[in-house]
């Protein structure tokens, strides 16, 4: 590979650092995805991270209650407007209006303590 090219991984801009997220915590990112720029909930659990769009699959609203702020428990994401609760680790409704739906997905990756998109 030519020394300057930059590597695969660090193609994308970095959305945050991982220390920007609190271990089991989550944060909000706008990025430019395909379809246009997003928000996206970034969900950490020590050195990995989940990320999906913002948006509750009920009625299209954003997730959190305040910017950035969200509804966290027992590794379940609720959402602040109706009460929909989703798993963290795979999007899924597990409760409320929109049971069995799920979040969409965006792959993330941690590359050298930045969390990117993948």
């Amino acid at each position: 590979m030519d020394p300057s090219t930059p590597a695969e991984s660090s193609q994308f801009a970095a959305l945050c650092r991982l220390d920007d997220i609190p271990d089991g915590g989550a944060t909000a990112v706008d990025a430019q995805l395909v379809d246009g720029e997003e928000s996206l909930i970034l969900l950490r659990r020590g050195e990995q991270v989940q990320g999906y769009i913002n948006v509750c699959p009920h009625a299209g609203r954003r997730l959190d209650y305040a910017p950035g702020k969200f509804l966290l428990k027992n590794g379940t994401l609720i959402c602040a407007v109706h009460g929909a609760t989703f798993n963290q680790g795979d999007g899924l409704c597990i409760g409320g209006p929109c049971r069995g739906e799920h979040l969409r997905p965006v792959a993330v990756q941690v590359d050298e303590g930045e969390v990117r998109l993948a």
